[in-house]
């Protein structure tokens, strides 16, 4: 069975990507949202939540 070396570069080098990654991520999650027009989220968020308003 091959192990996967993981030294303490590796460790160093990813610690400097996560800023980034959760940025990226951030970011496409909210696009997805965006061009999905995901309701069960986006009625929560405050201003584009008016687009589901309800007329009584």
């Amino acid at each position: 069975m091959n192990r996967i070396p993981v030294g303490k570069r590796h460790v160093e080098l990813a610690t400097k990507w996560v800023g980034s990654l959760a940025t990226f991520g951030t970011a496409g999650g909210l696009t997805l949202l965006y061009f999905t027009d995901w309701k069960l989220f986006l009625q929560f968020l405050p201003i584009y939540n008016g687009k589901f308003k309800t007329e009584e």
